[in-house]
């Protein structure tokens, strides 16, 4: 979305917020103003977000560049009590990003839900606690940027086959995909450990 702003006008603080069907999820789309220079944007703003339902404290930001096109990332997620929450961004490219619910009293769990954020469309998802999360790139030399609300702890990370077909994600590439030998080796939604 783009916004054109008077001259000396800063871009609201408030994002665009869309509530996606699983609950906690929600897309925002930071306003931007723009002018015969290019545009400006606040990508996180503390109060603006909470006024959407964003209020996590985070703690860290994290970047990941992948150079190939069909890169698959994830899923992954944190045990309390270090328990993550993400806000994830696209700086150049474009992914198609998933969040599976593992809230084992939900009603949705094992249930999962995507969007595809780009740089162009400079949409934002956030992940609550209690998801975990992964992508595939859609293009080539994507850059992707996301808060969390929790350090990372290689002791409470756990992983998620990107692949099982209990989950039954419908990513959008097919073919052969670039992945870790981690999550490659990532165990099936049966054998999950969730403390949530």
């Amino acid at each position: 979305m783009r916004t054109t702003c008077a001259a000396g006008q800063t871009s609201t603080n408030v994002p665009d917020a869309r509530r996606l069907k699983l609950e906690g999820l929600i897309e925002v789309t930071p306003r931007r103003c723009s002018d015969d220079r290019g545009f400006f944007s606040e990508v996180w703003h503390e109060s603006g977000f909470a006024s959407v339902g964003i209020r996590d404290c985070f703690v860290q930001d994290n970047f990941s560049y992948s150079a190939l096109r069909g890169t698959v990332r994830g899923l992954h997620y944190q045990v309390p009590p270090v328990a993550q929450a993400k806000l994830v961004r696209v700086s150049r490219g474009a992914i198609f990003d998933v969040a599976v619910d593992v809230r084992s009293g939900s009603a949705t769990f094992g249930q999962w839900e995507g969007v595809v954020l780009s740089a162009d469309k400079w949409n934002q998802l956030y992940v609550p606690q209690g998801f975990a999360h992964g992508f595939m790139t859609l293009e080539d030399d994507t850059e992707v940027n996301y808060k969390v609300s929790a350090p990372y702890s290689p002791e409470h990370e756990r992983s998620i086959r990107f692949d099982d077909p209990a989950i039954g994600i419908q990513w959008p590439l097919g073919g052969e995909r670039l992945l870790s030998q981690k999550d490659a080796a990532a165990p099936m939604l049966a054998d999950l450990e969730t403390s949530f």
